[in-house]
């Protein structure tokens, strides 16, 4: 049924805008589709203030009805903090929701908070050491590694219970990460510009304390006792070629422009 304002579904008595008739078409599903999902149906109604209320019906139906296969399979949430890949002082929150794609590979979604109306500021990709020594130097410039972050307890998985998340993290430790943000929200309102490369934290007094106590509180857990908790956890070296920015040198994205082909 098209939705198209102000035209009207016909010429006979008692006749109605084809926009009202959608309108109410969707009311109807969605009322439907809240009785069955009334969770899921309070949390979307709660988003997208300001949008016409046809397409906030049709968020609502499109929410409770339709499969979501891949956001389904993202089972993993982890909490953590990024630098930008040339500017250490640029530091943000990292929420991540990933899926375990294949033995050595995992792929995440990345939003500044867990919230129904958070923001999407980025991807992350993590690899195993394996896959990360037979990547070319240039690709290898790209990729962080999660030694420090999991050793340190910056990298957390919160609301899992402290032995489940040391299993998960035992083989987290040893992996790689290529992460760009596509939205700077540490700086903007609004997503602009290009993806951002970003990168994580190696050491002891890079990450701000403030930010970690902040988010510590928020989330109410302890840095410092997952620390502590993480002890045991062997860390291997680093391989050669991850952290690029510690030489003193880093890449980052900028836009270029070129001829187009025809």
């Amino acid at each position: 049924m098209a939705l198209t304002h102000g035209r009207y579904r016909s010429r006979g008595s008692g006749r109605r805008p084809a926009a009202t008739i959608g309108i109410g078409v969707a009311a109807g599903v969605t009322a439907a589709a809240g009785l069955r999902f009334g969770r899921k149906a309070a949390t979307i109604s709660k988003i997208g203030k300001g949008h016409p209320l046809k397409h906030r019906a049709l968020d609502l139906a499109a929410g409770a009805m339709q499969p979501k296969y891949p956001l389904d399979a993202m089972s993993t949430y982890l909490n953590g903090f990024h630098m930008y890949a040339d500017d250490m002082g640029r530091q943000v929150e990292a929420t991540h929701f990933c899926i375990h794609l294949r033995h050595d590979l995992h792929q995440c979604v990345i939003f500044d908070r867990n919230a129904p109306d958070a923001r999407l500021i980025g991807i992350e990709y993590i690899i195993s050491e394996q896959r990360f020594r037979s990547l070319p130097d240039d690709e290898k410039r790209l990729w962080h590694s999660h030694h420090y972050e999991v050793s340190s307890g910056s990298l957390t998985a919160p609301g899992i219970p402290d032995m489940a998340e040391h299993a998960y993290f035992e083989d987290l430790v040893t992996t790689y990460g290529k992460t760009f943000h596509t939205w700077q929200y540490d700086r903007d309102d609004f997503p602009y510009g290009i993806p951002q490369l970003m990168m994580g934290f190696t050491e002891d007094g890079q990450a701000a304390e403030e930010m970690i106590q902040a988010r510590d509180r928020k989330l109410g857990l302890s840095t410092s006792h997952k620390r502590q908790n993480r002890a045991d956890i062997p860390v291997p070296e680093v391989a050669p070629g991850a952290n690029a920015w510690e030489s003193g040198r880093t890449v980052q994205t900028r836009l270029e422009e070129m001829d187009f082909k025809r």
